[in-house]
Order: structure tokens, then sequence, then C-alpha cells
């Protein structure tokens, strides 16, 4: 089983920028699918964006697209996500996870690797 670890979290203004960062261990890192999840407070944890296990397919939820962008470097057994113009409606715990299901509609229930999930707070 993959072990994954965030980084890169913080407070941010609105309409600022972060890159966020997750660190897989395990020698299957590069045959996996990652994807970003976030969870704000009183609500379930949703879907960010997704990438294949080569980096050359991506998809994104609606609330993101433009905005964020998803990428991996499988030397590095690691996959970024690289988030512009923040808004306070980021702000969420993100979590990095890895799986097998490749699609725009991943669940939670599709991954089965998680890491610990690095905080995000946008200020107005």
């Amino acid at each position: 089983q993959v072990q994954l670890v965030e980084s890169g979290g913080g407070l941010v203004q609105a309409g600022g920028s972060l890159r966020l960062s997750c660190a897989a261990s395990g020698r299957t890192f590069d045959r996996n699918v990652a994807g970003w999840f976030r969870q704000a407070p009183g609500k379930e944890r949703e879907f960010v964006a997704v990438i294949n296990p080569g980096g050359g397919l991506t998809r994104y939820a609606n609330s993101v697209k433009g905005r964020f962008t998803v990428s991996r470097d499988n030397a590095k057994n690691t996959v970024y996500l690289q988030m512009n113009s923040l808004k306070p409606e980021d702000t969420a715990v993100y979590y990095c996870a890895t799986g097998i299901v490749f699609s725009a509609y991943v669940t939670p229930a599709d991954f089965g690797s998680w890491g610990q999930g690095t905080q995000v707070t946008v200020s107005s």
C-alpha cells in the first residue's frame, strides 16, 4: 500500500496561490491514479482533481477548473496541486489519494490510500 504525505497548505488572501505537494512511498506509485479531494467543516469530502498514472490525462471539478492544475513527477514519487486565484470557498483540508480508477466522476470510495491532509485557508 502506498503511503502519502501532503505539504504546502497555509493561509493566503483571496486571489493568491498555493502549491500543494504529496509525497508517496512505495514502488507502485507510477502505476496508480492520483487524486486530490477536499473537506470543509461540516461538509462531505469532495473531488477536486485527478491525474492518470502517466500524467497525460487530468480531470477537474467544475468549481476549480481553470484555476487549479494537477501534475505529477513519477521520478520523485510526488503529485502536485497548483492552486491559483484562490477564493474563500476553497478553504478546506486538502487530501491526496491513490487508486486505480481514472474518471471525472471518482469518489473517495475509489481510492485506497490517503494522506493525512493539509489545511488551506483563504481569507477574504
